[in-house]
């Protein structure tokens, strides 16, 4: 006979309560259910836990080590339910660089206020799918260059919720840095620092036989040192410029570079209940107002 979760609930509550009659009360069972769960218990450990007389129940020695580790066991058991029922009352967007840019305050107050019953948490994992593969998110912003092709689509559902501009990063001490905005073949002849998991740009970007040489990168922090630098220049979408503020570095925009879509993505066979409303709002974010010219970061 195997150890059940009710023959551990049976014991604490005897000890706690003091004896079988008290311990049925708060189980809502009858007495003869708590006897019969005690010996199931005593059956399965192959040890007595409980010695009793007439006057009282006193734990044996095997059932003192018994009770400690059933209290620790079912207090497991609780956390772990109410883990997996909080997936309900909290939902965490998953993101690998920028968040959702300028639109990631306001988002995090509007979905407070018309969802007050669903914590909004914001995770960043570098990875291709801003941390849902990994499990560290129940929905992601991703901005890969491709698009769905790098997405598996047999386990992911995804939207597009808006676009960005493509911004230039590079050294404050630039000469190309005196210029409001830049075209992509300026760029041609630098070396680009890239970050071929979770960046938004790649050398496609460029025709053949003009493209830049590449250095890669594995992190926005290191991205930016190495154009602070003035050792790269970087492609990015506009919401790095919000997010990501640079002593040494200046954004400018690229005005003949295609847009970058802005994607979320959620478990196709799992999608938390609230997805269907991140979309909308973030979507209504994106659509409110077309952009004319981008920020710039001196």
């Amino acid at each position: 006979m195997d150890v059940e979760l009710r023959h551990l609930r049976c014991l604490v509550a005897i000890v706690d309560a003091g004896g079988f009659t008290g311990a049925a009360a708060e189980l809502g069972v009858t007495q003869p259910s708590v006897s019969r769960a005690l010996a199931a218990l005593e059956d399965a450990l192959g040890v007595r836990v409980l010695r009793r007389t007439s006057r009282e129940i006193v734990l044996t020695a095997a059932g003192e080590r018994v009770l400690a580790r059933a209290r620790r066991v079912l207090a497991e058991v609780d956390d772990l339910t109410a883990e997996a029922r909080s997936g309900h009352t909290r939902l965490r967007l998953g993101h690998a660089w920028a968040a959702l840019g300028e639109y990631t305050v306001e988002l995090q107050r509007r979905w407070a206020a018309s969802h007050p019953d669903v914590s909004l948490h914001l995770v960043r994992t570098n990875s291709p799918t801003g941390g849902l593969a990994e499990g560290a998110c129940d929905i992601a912003v991703v901005r890969t260059p491709s698009g769905p092709d790098r997405l598996d689509l047999h386990r992911f559902d995804s939207a597009v919720v808006g676009v960005e501009a493509r911004y230039c990063a590079l050294a404050a001490d630039d000469r190309l840095a005196r210029r409001r905005q830049l075209r992509v073949a300026e760029l041609g002849e630098r070396v680009l620092a890239v970050d071929p998991r979770t960046g938004t740009t790649t050398v496609d970007l460029w025709p053949p036989g003009k493209r830049p040489d590449v250095e890669e990168i594995h992190d926005v922090d290191d991205w930016l040192a190495v154009i602070a630098s003035g050792r790269c220049v970087g492609v990015t979408a506009e919401s790095t410029i919000t997010q990501y503020r640079r002593h040494g570095v200046v954004f400018r925009r690229l005005r003949d570079a295609p847009p970058v879509p802005v994607r979320l993505i959620w478990w196709r066979d799992d999608p938390h209940p609230a997805t269907t409303d991140m979309v909308g709002l973030l979507a209504e974010l994106y659509r409110r107002r077309v952009r004319t010219s981008g920020p710039f970061v001196q």
